[in-house]
């Protein structure tokens, strides 16, 4: 059989390792594509044949986007919109170097960096991938049961799914398994595979119509200025030294004191937020994801132009437009705004804003940098006062500090929309983002936990992965909710996932550049410098998100999490050296 398809020059399927039989469907697939290209007329075809691209989607709208775009709004409004712009731009052209080495080679990425870059490098992306999958599908299933029991379920007066620990571990439970059946439907072929496709293509068009409605809802009750949405859409490289936004006039309005407080509070959180929103769009399991999903589907070179196209509209437009409306709707409900309750200089009625508590922090540091050493001598009730009597501007620049939750933002919409409107539409996209970014967890464990063994064939192996990640998952109900180990959790996580992107990103961009993978396919020319160009921009991007994350952990309270992310760096920068140098010294054998 094996001798009559296109790809008989493969001796070996680079997924499960056996003969190359290549299903009749890719081979219509396959024809399909070489006449369209031969016709010129591939739009048709590459939207019928789309897939991988909309696996990616379903992962990068998940649970941080959302917060990330939350808080973009709160601190600079619409004048941050071009960041995720920037951000997909990056991550789809990092996505697509991945898919040309991948169908060039038609290798297993992971085979692929042990046997030719470095062993440390391969080993180091399967374990952060596996690491993230199961630390970041954690607050996924979070997320799901907050939109069902502060949404959906409290819909026309119901009361919602309360606390009890009893109801999340149920909840929880049937998410897992209805996640569970879902991922195994991609690992057939046929009807169940198209069943996949379509019920994630559903999910993120819910997810798309939910955030991009209330834009449109927004915009029909006259609350968008789209003079200020086209302009946040100009990057502006200024919001790394300056506050953003409305927020910029606020701290200008301040006297010279006052502004290098609120300064210099400001930047250290809003720098922090525009780096990892550019630089995180793309995490590193996505980066394992991309390649092992088109291979799993028989895609060889003839799918390249296919890959990119899918990259471009299955993920970079659902995503500029769901993050995009969400920034846009934070903008108009939190950024430079504030209750009445927190502006009064009365201070009963400020303590009685629902605000007053998460700004406490700020305002109290604020009134003891005015007091100075007197700070520690001065009672409670003076400084209380004295927070009352700041001035509205001062006011406003501690409440962007605060995060603020989709839940949170669709009440303060309610007016607007409805309160049962706002609701229902806020609820499904929430619940949208957070199930589907579960099942593509788990999927990607699947193949991670396969390659980890060495055994790609394995379905068993795979079933394994997949259990591992929606278990760890479904642990939410212990472990997400107890903040100690969520901290430390969290360091775990964002020391692999965080800290090892750009290192992912550097080893992809190496082998774009190596005649020993590439052979004949390397890019030459223009070509290769746009590709090398727009690369190192995005490894630059990933560079500065994990030096700030490091920078974050050495500022911390607590240096221990500093100690323990600065040993595991230099342990794994050793591994690293001692991997380039063995295989220097190792014969290349053919």
């Amino acid at each position: 059989m094996s001798e009559s398809n296109p790809s008989s020059n493969v001796e070996a399927n680079p997924l499960t390792g056996g003969e190359a039989v290549v299903s009749d469907k890719v081979l219509a697939d396959r024809a399909m594509l070489q006449k369209a290209q031969a016709e010129g007329k591939t739009l048709g075809t590459y939207i019928k044949l789309s897939g991988p691209g909309w696996l990616q989607s379903a992962i990068t709208l998940g649970g941080g986007s959302l917060a990330g775009s939350l808080f973009l709004g709160v601190m600079g409004g619409t004048s941050m919109l071009w960041l995720q712009l920037v951000a997909i731009v990056l991550g789809v052209v990092m996505l697509s170097a991945i898919s040309y080495v991948t169908l060039s080679t038609g290798r297993r990425p992971f085979e692929a960096i042990n046997n030719e870059i470095n062993p440390a490098l391969g080993w180091g992306w399967i374990i952060a991938t596996v690491l993230a999958n199961m630390i970041f599908c954690m607050p996924q299933f979070s997320l799901c049961y907050d939109a069902l029991d502060k949404n959906l379920l409290s819909l026309g007066g119901g009361e919602g799914l309360g606390d009890s620990r009893g109801v999340r571990w149920a909840v929880t439970m049937v998410l897992f398994f209805a996640a569970g059946f879902i991922v195994l439907l991609n690992t057939k072929q046929g009807r169940a595979a198209k069943v996949f496709d379509i019920f994630l293509k559903t999910l993120i068009g819910m997810v798309v119509i939910c955030f991009f409605g209330v834009a449109i809802l927004l915009l029909a009750k006259g609350q968008l200025n789209f003079a200020s949405i086209f302009a946040g859409l100009i990057p502006d490289l200024t919001q790394f030294v300056r506050p953003a936004g409305d927020l910029r006039e606020s701290v200008a309005n301040l006297s010279p004191e006052a502004s290098s407080f609120w300064t210099g509070r400001l930047m250290g959180t809003q720098r922090s937020v525009m780096i990892s929103a550019i630089a995180t769009a793309v995490g590193i399991n996505m980066t394992f994801l991309l390649p092992y999903s088109m291979l799993a589907r028989g895609w060889d070179k003839t799918f390249r132009g296919l890959a990119r196209f899918d990259l471009s509209t299955g993920m970079a437009i659902p995503f500029v437009l769901v993050t995009s409306c969400v920034v846009i709707a934070s903008a108009s409900s939190f950024h430079n705004k504030i209750d009445e309750q927190l502006a009064s200089s009365d201070v009963a009625v400020m303590q009685t804003s629902p605000l007053f508590e998460k700004v406490k922090g700020d305002l109290t540091a604020r009134v003891d940098s005015t007091l100075g050493a007197d700070a520690e001598s001065t009672d409670e009730a003076t400084k209380l006062q004295m927070m009352a009597d700041l001035p509205k501007d001062e006011k406003l620049l501690a409440a962007a500090l605060v995060k603020r939750n989709a839940f949170e933002l669709s009440q303060t919409l309610a007016p607007l929309l409805g309160a049962e409107r706002a609701k229902l539409i806020f609820g499904l996209g929430v619940f949208g983002m957070g199930f589907s970014t579960i099942i593509i967890l788990m999927l990607i464990n699947g193949y991670a936990i396969r390659e980890m063994f060495g055994r790609p064939n394995s379905q068993t192996i795979f079933i394994v992965g997949v259990l591992i990640a929606g278990a760890s998952g479904a642990s939410w109900v212990e472990l997400w909710t107890d903040p100690d180990k969520k901290f430390w959790l969290a360091i775990l996580a964002s020391t692999f996932a965080v800290m090892l992107l750009p290192i992912a990103y550097f080893t992809f961009f190496l082998m774009m550049n190596s005649r020993e993978i590439l052979g004949d396919d390397r890019p030459t020319g223009g070509h290769r410098l746009g590709w090398n160009v727009f690369m190192g921009l995005a490894v630059t991007g990933a560079t500065a998100s994990a030096g700030v994350a490091l920078y974050e952990k050495y500022m911390a309270p607590d240096p221990l999490s500093f100690r323990i992310v600065a040993f595991i760096w230099v342990a794994y920068a050793i591994a690293v050296a001692l991997g380039f140098a063995l295989k220097k010294k190792t014969p290349r054998t053919t």
